[in-house]
């Protein structure tokens, strides 16, 4: 197996630093806390590098928010500067796992993405009749440390690297605490889950790109040890597909049973096999073997969103390019599904309120 090492000095250098600040902004250059990073950039850029050298980096906390939509989710948001130390790790590590994911991995990935784990999910709707679809209990804040960084640990030797991604995990330990039902697994005693330290902040990069190291160990497993060719994740979301459903519960109960290594546990209620005719509830859509339409609960978000931004705009907070370019998006996503009509009643049906004053 090859090992890395002499990552550091990549990941704390000046020009990767600069690469990482650069992908943190997007999207983001109007925040207070981006702008103010931005305005003595380079002496920032270069505080972070010494800090990393001499090893007094240290994560700041995390600022806590709930969404609700498409279901009530704790968010952690890290420190901007701390973003940036995120995308400069990821920047060098990511790579060296990434090659070795299987290509039915769809999450966070560099020409992966939703409308593509979509269509692989369809494609393989048209060639058989039944489908698995696996949902993992409470993913993100079972995810534990000490597997998680012997996992990592397998590639990554140099230790000053594994120092620094200690410090990241540390950062966010807890913080999902109370988002998390205690689960006991074989050779606990009492105490073990109390023990274990567990979970990782959504909204971090590093997050996302470690929850595709934790489950490749899963896509190994369909591959390798249940010889399954027709099988889609995108992050905890997962679908294997057959044509028999003795088989698709047969290989239920080895992944139930293959997941306690990861000290992960499916949801009894949600992980079920059925036909794929009766459409397939997957990343905002319901795909059927020959169209797709949009769940309900994404149109209803679409107007809600759109009822604020132009109350945004009709105040004068925001331009009307931002508001523009929402709609371009969602409108580029619904497209991916059997949308026409139902995007034209909804642009149709678009009234912009008019400016405070005007």
């Amino acid at each position: 197996m090859k090992t890395y090492k002499h990552l550091f000095e990549r990941v704390c250098s000046f020009d990767n630093l600069w690469q990482a600040f650069h992908q943190a902004r997007k999207g983001k250059r109007a925040r207070g806390e981006v702008a103010a990073f931005e305005y003595a950039l380079e002496r920032n850029l270069f505080d972070l590098e010494r800090e990393l050298q001499e090893g007094t980096y240290r994560p700041g906390g995390y600022r806590h928010f709930y969404i609700y939509e498409p279901k009530k989710r704790k968010i952690s948001a890290a420190p901007f500067r701390d973003r940036v130390v995120h995308h400069a790790l990821c920047n060098v590590i990511q790579p060296i796992f990434d090659c070795r994911f299987i290509d039915n991995s769809f999450a966070c990935r560099v020409g992966k993405g939703t409308h593509r784990a979509l269509d692989q999910a369809q494609q393989y709707a048209r060639r058989f009749r039944y489908v698995l679809q696996g949902d993992i209990v409470q993913f993100f804040p079972s995810v534990d440390h000490t597997v998680l960084r012997g996992l990592l640990a397998r590639r990554i030797t140099d230790a000053r690297v594994m120092q620094l991604i200690d410090l990241i995990l540390a950062s966010g330990a807890g913080v999902l605490e109370s988002e998390y039902t205690i689960q006991y697994f074989p050779g606990d005693d009492l105490f073990t889950p109390f023990e274990r330290t567990r979970g990782l902040p959504i909204g971090n990069l590093t997050s996302q790109f470690w929850a595709n190291v934790y489950l490749h160990e899963l896509d190994t497993f369909v591959a390798q040890e249940l010889r399954v060719g027709a099988y889609v994740r995108y992050a905890d979301d997962w679908l294997v597909f057959a044509n028999d459903k003795a088989e698709l519960r047969a290989h239920q109960a080895r992944i139930s049973a293959f997941l306690v290594r990861l000290r992960l546990v499916l949801h009894d209620r949600k992980t079920q096999v059925y036909p794929v005719d009766t459409g397939i509830p997957f990343l905002g859509f319901r795909l059927f073997p020959n169209y797709r339409r949009l769940k309900r609960p994404n149109v209803i978000r679409f107007k809600r969103r759109m009822r604020r931004l132009f109350l945004q705009f009709a105040d004068g907070y925001i331009p009307m390019e931002r508001v523009q370019a929402s709609i371009n998006g969602w409108v580029a996503h619904a497209a991916h599904g059997s949308t026409y009509r139902l995007r034209a009643q909804l642009l149709d049906g678009l009234i912009v309120p008019q400016r405070s004053g005007v």
